[in-house]
């Protein structure tokens, strides 16, 4: 499946390629963004973090056709990125995402997860996604809450800033659409 760059109001979600790694490095490596990441994400983060992720595992895991990975980028500005989206085909863990701090509580992120979420339920028809998160990620559990995702589970879980309450939040298809009025 070709994927196609997403448009919302005020953003372009740009389907990722291996040159935006350069922008990634620059924005990505900040403790606001990785503190709640999962643990594998190396901290400090590397020179070449960025360079090695989008071209060792992001871009080979969207041609195997198990993830889309799509820059986010204001429509008004498009050759800037402000964060990244993706969605994986993967047991627990269906949709992620990041956005630059300068970015955030300005409903960029609501934006993009909106467009995203529809694309996995309504092009790639999926049943159910299902996004974990640290519990003290607040904004990221605002967006869960505000979608219409429900808390189906909660553990222990590492991330780059320890081990932390994590919350596994869900929603079917069906749910989905019925709140956007499909």
């Amino acid at each position: 499946m070709t994927m196609t760059t997403l448009i919302t109001e005020r953003l372009l979600l740009k389907p990722l390629i291996s040159e935006d790694a350069i922008q990634i490095q620059k924005l990505y490596p900040r403790w606001e963004i990785v503190r709640y990441m999962v643990a594998s994400v190396p901290w400090p983060y590397p020179d070449n973090g960025a360079e090695n992720y989008v071209n060792n595992v992001a871009l080979p895991d969207m041609a195997k056709g198990i993830a889309w990975f799509w820059t986010i980028r204001r429509r008004e500005s498009p050759d800037d990125l402000m964060g990244l989206i993706c969605l994986y085909d993967v047991e627990d863990n269906n949709r992620g995402f990041w956005l630059a701090p300068e970015y955030q509580g300005l409903g960029y992120m609501r934006e993009a997860s909106i467009v995203a979420t529809n694309y996995w339920f309504n092009t790639l028809n999926k049943p159910l996604l299902r996004a974990p998160k640290a519990s003290l990620n607040s904004s990221s559990r605002r967006i869960s809450v505000d979608s219409g995702m429900r808390l189906v589970r909660t553990e222990k879980k590492e991330y780059v800033s320890g081990t932390l309450d994590s919350e596994l939040w869900e929603i079917t298809r069906d749910e989905w659409n019925a709140r956007q009025g499909c």
